[in-house]
């Protein structure tokens, strides 16, 4: 079988090799071997900005001409002033013509200094310059009108000698005849990707422009001013950039250009960086050749998209290799289904992350783009982790052949048999008294024949509370015994110790249950056997739930939990790192008193103690089989106050014992085992996930009020880390619905509701491992039994954080929208991403609303003694 691990892994390779391939293969284009009739030209490099009075120097303007000279006539340029005056003088140097521009705008003052050094040079060199153009889409920007315009054509028509014109679209010489009679030739712009036509019928659009022209003024010379196709940058309509079309574009319109006899500027010669915060991403890629000076494409042969595609690929099947060769060989007793589908998602991360971690090296990142690839690729390491931990989880539960460790209730035993003494301890705070009578009486009915029951009342300040609990474990008999704690410290651990205390001394096994749990009465004669195994230190049933049935919020919950017990609880046992949790586990008396008592300090000393017993060498035993049922919470505050004390309590657990999950290379202490440390420290991987989620909702937010108010300093995020998030949101669902088919047994709908539930709690979640992470402690937080069910509004107010975030997600989403339009491809990317990053948001305000909407209702069991705290 780990032959076909191994052909598995070689054939993972060569599919990745493939796809890299097929996204990159040579495209044929039309071959050009002439010269080019002439390139717009702006000098400035990657590190200039005229828009920040960053301009080039003589020097770099002089390699620039001697790079152009050798493939063009002549060049265009657009500016007069600012270190340009050169232009004219260096070109002569090379035998280049140039048409020389002047930029215009508002500023009057500006105007006149760019019209005098327009005059002066197009004088000056008059070899050199063979005509001018005056002002650059001046019309189309509305910094000028006609007839302002038509005042510094007159000017400059009057004082040089050279054809005078100024550069617009096709559309504003047909709509301005006017503006026609002032200039000596039609100077238009001709950017197909502009007018969102596709790259198919770029050439035929700009011919078809081109002869309108012609066709409206028959007695104007036409010069294409600005011809040409980006190779990066987002997509306008149909319009997309990429080098392959912008090289497959350029030596189309050449040769076309040639069998027509046409007069025309390349856009461009080299890429403008400092264009993106004008024209968006795709200003920076309009080049020839990039911001290095270097060709981006042959002007001869088959045009590769990424020439690196072959290195990226090689680096990402090395990269996954070895991990895949591990997999293979270890993970033997899987299907070849499963091994196929791990694999390949290594694969997948692996080239993912080579992906990006390339994408600098073809793109112009600003700044603030840099500070965004240093936080957004760490985070995307970590969704990658993330994926591949569940995938994991995935893998297993679906394909695994052989479940080593699937324990099942034990029958009753043919013979006699010694059944140890098991002290159970029930530790309740301001429960209803109804709600804990009817788990006493379930107790007293247990089919056991050595136990004892402590109740542990812990704080209860109303004797109408605890008095009636006193009263029945007096009647119930001497198994019972009842003790009221006030004051008393601790919390549940503090009163779970007191019971350790008053433990008789002949228990050899330890029950805990919570107040609301009604039990079967074979739970302990099912379960207690298993302590035969002297190396066994507790056992664990789980959470199950009653009273759900007509009531849609708690049906969710109650599905929710089930998946993790169902699924995670069961992947966990396998390699014996389960979750203790505080009801339905029984613990040997004996581990207790090696590893200590309850943790005082930990809200979740359940998961703690089982921890430290784990790491004194016992092992533990689940059975996926529901002996007691207890009350879900019935709101949402209630819900997400449980989850709330969960995650803060693993970040507890973790800052006390991280020692003990590092592997033994980087100092790792304690006796768990490596699959053991894994499955803790993964188990509460996705909430710092789920905290994580909340700093990045928060940083797109500003982020987006970034792009509506300082639209200069902030650009659209790169795509390739926009594809991760949805994937992983796709990723996470799928796995979700897919687990939940296979093995909890809920209908279409409850799985939805799960899924609803699940989500609703992230917000809650990051709370908590932020408030683990930068607290010490904190007070234990009750799950509430028996709340009335909240109202519309009260629901509301319970997910109010949730819910403003939601609002806030929207109007972001909408504001980008509305700003900068949905034609364009990051702008329908980053809208997208925000509103998926609010359905954890929605989800919260659905199931907190849920509770207060049509489905059942469930009375109150003890409407007198609602808990708030």
């Amino acid at each position: 079988m780990r032959r076909h691990g191994f052909l598995i892994v070689i054939l993972v390779i060569l599919v990745n090799v493939g796809i890299w391939w097929v996204f990159n293969r040579p495209t044929p284009a039309e071959p050009w071997a002439g010269t080019i009739n002439g390139f717009s030209y702006s000098p400035y490099g990657r590190d200039d900005n005229p828009l920040q009075s960053r301009y080039p120097s003589r020097e770099s303007i002089d390699r620039d001409l001697a790079i152009i000279a050798q493939h063009a006539r002549s060049v265009r340029t657009y500016s007069s002033v600012d270190g340009l005056e050169v232009i004219p003088e260096l070109a002569q140097k090379y035998g280049l013509h140039v048409t020389l521009g002047a930029w215009l705008d508002q500023r009057s003052d500006y105007n006149r200094r760019e019209i005098e050094s327009l005059v002066h040079l197009a004088n000056t060199y008059p070899g050199v310059v063979n005509r001018v153009v005056v002002g650059n889409e001046a019309i189309l920007r509305a910094d000028l009108t006609i007839k302002e315009l038509a005042q510094y054509l007159r000017q400059v028509r009057r004082e040089v000698k050279v054809p005078v014109s100024t550069a617009e679209p096709w559309h504003v010489w047909l709509r301005f005849p006017d503006l026609v009679k002032e200039v000596d030739f039609i100077a238009v712009q001709l950017l197909p990707y502009w007018e969102k036509v596709p790259f198919e019928q770029s050439v035929e659009y700009v011919m078809r422009r081109y002869n309108e022209l012609r066709k409206a003024y028959p007695d104007k010379p036409i010069l294409i001013s600005e011809v040409g196709w980006p190779s990066e940058g987002n997509r306008v309509g149909p319009a997309y950039p990429s080098l392959t079309n912008e090289a497959r574009f350029i030596r189309r319109f050449l040769n076309t250009a040639a069998d027509e006899n046409l007069d025309y500027f390349v856009m461009e010669a080299f890429d403008q960086p400092w264009k993106k915060a004008i024209e968006g991403t795709v200003g920076a890629y309009w080049g020839v050749w990039n911001a290095e000076r270097e060709p981006k494409f042959p002007m001869e042969g088959a045009v590769v998209e990424d020439a690196s595609w072959d290195r990226q690929a090689l680096i990402a099947a090395l990269v996954a290799l070895l991990p895949m060769l591990l997999f293979a060989w270890r993970f033997n007793d899987l299907h070849l289904k499963g091994k196929l589908f791990f694999a390949t998602l290594i694969q997948v991360s692996a080239s993912l992350l080579v992906w990006t971690i390339f994408i600098p090296t073809h793109l112009y990142l600003t700044n603030t783009g840099l500070v965004m690839l240093g936080i957004l690729l760490p985070a995307q390491l970590g969704l990658l982790m993330v994926a591949l931990i569940n995938g994991f989880e995935f893998t297993e539960v679906l394909w695994k052949r052989d479940w080593k460790r699937a324990f099942k209730p034990l029958e009753r035993p043919a013979g006699p048999r010694e059944w140890p003494m098991v002290s159970l301890h029930l530790a309740c705070y301001n429960e209803p008294p109804e709600l804990v009578i009817e788990t006493l009486d379930r107790l007293a009915a247990l089919d056991y024949p050595n136990f004892e029951v402590l109740v542990i009342d812990n704080n209860t300040p109303s004797e109408a509370v605890w008095r009636p609990l006193e009263a029945h474990c007096e009647k119930l008999g001497p198994r019972f015994r009842f003790m009221h704690l006030k004051p008393w410290f601790g919390f549940k651990a503090g009163a779970l110790n007191f019971g350790l205390k008053r433990t008789h001394p002949a228990a050899k096994i330890v029950g805990v249950i919570d107040a609301d749990y009604l039990v079967e009465p074979d739970w302990l004669r099912s379960l207690v056997p298993y302590f035969d195994e002297p190396r066994v230190g507790f056992v664990q049933a789980p959470q199950d739930h009653r009273d759900w049935e007509q009531d849609r919020f708690t049906e969710w919950c109650n599905w929710e939990y089930a998946g993790f017990f169902n699924i995670g609880m069961v992947h966990r046992n396998e390699r014996d790192a389960i979750i203790q949790h505080g009801t339905m586990t029984l613990i040997r008396k004996a581990a207790i008193d090696e590893s200590g008592p309850w943790a005082e300090w930990c809200i979740c000393e359940d998961s703690e103690l089982g921890l430290r017993v784990m790491e004194e060498g016992y092992q533990a035993v689940y059975v996926n089989h529901a002996f007691g049922k207890g009350v879900a919470p019935d709101t949402f505050g209630a819900y997400k106050g449980q989850r709330f004390r969960w995650a803060y309590g693993a970040v507890q657990i973790l800052k006390r014992y991280w020692h003990w999950m590092l592997p033994k290379a980087l100092g790792g202490t304690g006796r768990l085992t490596p699959a053991q440390k894994f499955h803790f420290v993964t188990g509460w991987l996705p909430w710092f996930a789920d905290a994580l989620h909340l700093v990045f909702t928060l940083a797109a937010l500003v982020w987006s009020v970034g792009l509506l108010v300082l639209p200069q300093y902030f650009e659209f995020p790169l795509a390739v880390f926009l594809f991760p998030t949805l994937g992983m949101f796709a990723f996470k669902i799928t796995h979700s619905f897919v687990l939940y088919s296979a093995r909890v047994p809920c209908s279409l709908g409850q799985r939805i509701g799960a899924a609803i539930a699940g989500m609703g709690l992230t917000h809650a979640i990051a709370r908590a491992i932020f408030a683990g992470l930068f607290t010490k402690g904190r007070a234990f937080l009750r799950t509430p039994k028996g709340e009335n069910k909240a109202a519309l509004v009260r629901g509301l107010l319970m997910a109010r954080e949730e819910g403003l975030i939601l609002l806030a997600l929207w109007s972001a989403a909408f504001g980008v929208a509305f700003e900068y339009g949905l034609h364009v491809r990051e702008v329908w990317f980053w809208a997208v991403i925000l509103v998926v990053q609010s359905i954890p948001y929605l989800a919260s305000v659905i199931h907190s609303t849920s509770s207060s909407l049509p489905g059942g209702n469930r009375a109150p069991l003890h409407p007198a003694a609602l808990a708030t705290d």
